[in-house]
């Protein structure tokens, strides 16, 4: 169902549609183009987020930093890709892509961090959100994926290395 966006200045013309089967919302712009894919349990997460007080909302409970490594994945269909993922938290990380995969798409994942470039760590995901295009909030299309399975020693290896960077970005 899609429902025409006409009170904001910013967005006049454009419009949201809302996939109740898959449990999508897409933004599609004034010509009718997709411009981007999050799911309902993204939004919703969004939503509760900003319901909390100011305070609260100063931290995240999973930390997350701008970060360059590689990634593997593959889809429940069986198709392989490796690119460059551009961020990292404890709950996820985020994957370059020219052809980002639709929001819901499960995917095994194998990343390399720099300490250990050799070295592959698994985990599981679900592409929560999609930016099919480079805009002023993301500076390379991709997708967000959600970390779903990761093994507690590697999440942890996550979040001890996103906490060594915070420290470095704050002492700059």
């Amino acid at each position: 169902m899609k429902y025409p966006v006409s009170s904001s200045l910013r967005h006049k013309g454009k419009a949201l549609d809302l996939d109740a089967t898959r449990e999508l919302i897409t933004l599609m712009g004034i010509n009718g183009e997709p411009m981007g894919t999050l799911s309902w349990d993204f939004v919703i997460d969004q939503i509760l987020a900003y319901r909390k007080p100011l305070a609260s909302r100063e931290t995240r409970n999973e930390p997350r930093v701008t970060l360059t490594f590689r990634v593997k994945y593959t889809t429940p269909e069986g198709r392989q890709f490796e690119s460059r993922a551009g961020g990292i938290g404890g709950g996820g990380l985020f994957i370059e892509s020219l052809s980002p995969l639709p929001a819901g798409t499960k995917l095994a994942l194998e990343f390399s961090l720099p300490e250990q470039p050799p070295e592959w760590l698994p985990a599981k995901g679900l592409v929560a959100w999609v930016c099919p295009k480079a805009d002023q909030y993301t500076f390379s299309p991709g997708m967000g994926v959600r970390f779903t399975e990761i093994n507690p020693d590697i999440r942890t290896r996550v979040l001890e290395l996103v906490k060594s960077l915070q420290t470095v970005e704050q002492s700059v």
